[in-house]
This record gives structure tokens, C-alpha cells and sequence, in this order.
């Protein structure tokens, strides 16, 4: 089985979703991971498909004219304030282009809300046959490996499941052999990037984010044992290369820069032994 990769796009947010699919049939990727559900920070644009005919209509045409695919959208954030219910149109958007499933994490410290929350969410993504992949960002509130097992075995939602993000799962000290015990089932998406050895104190909100939004390395360029965090998934689980860096994308542009994340990727992969 050859290994399924995904553009994501944080590495990429200078494109709207129509030239993510062009751009990533061209560079070689099997997927888009793209950002319909919009969190209203710095560089990021709404692309609310269940809001924008327009838009949604050029992603399908794109879509059945190149072959990709779009695995998973982002962000279904559970937070103060907001009531994951107003997902429901972008789920169902993105389930009519075929979407398998969204991300979600937890902004909140109040737990027997975020526990409800997180229901209800699952319930709703159901609805459209689409998996919740929770994940950890470690400036969350929930932000690391035992938090989110927490929760899905508090809420047992069959539609559940982790997703491992690299530099989150370093950062928060997330050894190899506690990713060998989640079960496979839970591990459907992946997001790969590399990062440096230095570990930011969480109260340092500022040096976290940097890196995560602004300067992850390729593949293989890091300190994170990469090759074993993936020998731990399941060989189908989609690996969406998350992998913003300013810097590199003035030098290099979009396209060039995807292009390079996929091809560091494999190669990184192919040496370790992983196919």
C-alpha cells in the first residue's frame, strides 16, 4: 500500500482552496486539507464553501478535473463562547465534496463543557459520515496526548479519533511507545513537519505559535523522530504535510515550497524504510 499524502493549508495559506486542488494534482499530492472553517487570525481568509456557491462549485469542478481529493477541513474549534452546532453547514459542504473527515481542538478550560461539546460535535459530524480528529496544539487548552485520550474515552464516539501532529506530539513530550498504544482505529490523520530540539516552556504562548504557524522545518531537517511517529500509524492513515514557513515561501513562493515538503517527505520516509 503506498503511502497517502495530503497538502495542508497552513502551508499554503497565500491559496484559496480552487488553487490548492489545481497546485496539488501538479506537485503530486493526493489530497487537500483545506481550511473552510475559518478562526479569524492573522493571514487567513474565509473560505466558508457552505456560504460561497461560487467557491464550492470551482473546488468540484477542480476536483473532477485533476482527481484530488479533499481528505479533511479545519478548524472545528470547541471553545467559550461557541456553540459547534453553527458547524453544521460547512460539514455538510464539505461532505458533498466528498470530505472524509475535520480536525478539531479545545480552547477552553472548562471541562464538562468542552466534554459536552465534543459530543455533540461527533453527533453532527455523523450526520455527514465524517471522522473528528482531535488534535492536541500544545498552546491549547487541551495540549497533549493524555488530555485527548481523556476525552475520547470519556465520550466514546465511534466517529473519534487522534490526530498525531508531529511537532505537537515533541513538544509535549509524546514518547514513541505511548503512540504504539492507541489503537489503530483511533489514527486515521497525520500531520508531518519537522521542528527544532529546543522545547519551548508552555508558558512562552509567543515561541510556540512561531514555530507552529510561521517556521516548522521539512521533514527530516529536525530534531523530531519522524520516522518513528509514522511507524506507529497505520499505513493507510494520510499523512497532510503541515508545514508553514514565511521565510522559505518568500524565497521559494508556493508553489515551490509545497513541492519541496512533498519531496523531503518521501525521501525522509524512503530512507527510514517506510513505504
Amino acid at each position: 500500500m503506498t503511502r497517502k499524502f495530503s497538502l495542508a493549508h497552513l502551508t499554503v495559506l497565500g491559496w484559496n482552496p480552487v488553487e490548492m486542488i489545481y497546485n496539488a494534482a501538479a506537485i503530486g499530492y493526493d489530497y487537500v486539507s483545506v481550511r473552510t472553517i475559518s478562526m479569524g487570525v492573522n493571514r487567513e481568509s474565509d473560505f466558508d464553501i457552505s456560504k460561497n456557491n461560487k467557491l464550492f462549485n470551482e473546488m468540484k469542478e477542480a476536483m473532477q478535473e485533476t482527481g484530488i481529493r479533499i481528505y479533511d477541513i479545519e478548524l472545528a474549534r470547541i471553545a467559550d463562547g461557541v456553540d459547534v452546532r453553527s458547524y453544521d453547514g460547512p460539514f455538510e459542504a464539505a461532505a458533498k465534496l466528498g470530505a472524509k473527515g475535520m480536525i478539531s481542538s479545545i480552547w477552553t478550560d472548562n471541562k464538562p463543557f468542552y466534554l459536552e461539546q465534543f459530543g455533540v460535535l461527533c453527533d453532527l459530524a455523523a450526520r455527514y459520515d465524517l471522522q473528528v480528529n482531535l488534535e492536541f496544539p500544545t498552546w491549547a487548552s487541551v495540549w497533549n496526548l493524555n488530555g485527548v485520550m481523556e476525552v475520547l474515552d470519556t465520550v466514546k464516539k465511534d466517529n473519534a479519533g487522534v490526530m498525531i501532529d508531529t511537532l505537537h506530539a515533541y513538544r509535549s513530550n509524546v514518547s514513541v511507545e505511548e503512540l504504539t498504544g492507541i489503537p489503530k482505529n483511533l489514527l486515521n490523520l497525520a500531520h508531518i513537519c519537522d521542528g527544532p530540539a529546543e522545547i519551548p516552556d508552555r508558558s512562552d504562548k509567543e515561541a510556540l505559535i512561531f514555530t507552529g504557524r510561521d517556521a516548522r522545518y521539512y521533514v527530516g531537517e529536525g530534531a523530531i523522530d519522524i520516522a518513528g511517529m509514522v511507524k506507529t500509524l497505520r499505513k493507510d492513515t494520510v499523512l497532510s504535510i503541515e508545514l508553514p514557513h514565511i521565510e522559505r515561501v518568500a524565497k521559494y513562493g508556493f508553489f515551490e515550497h509545497a513541492r519541496r515538503c512533498l519531496e523531503t517527505a518521501k525521501l525522509y520516509l524512503a530512507k527510514n524504510g517506510i513505504e
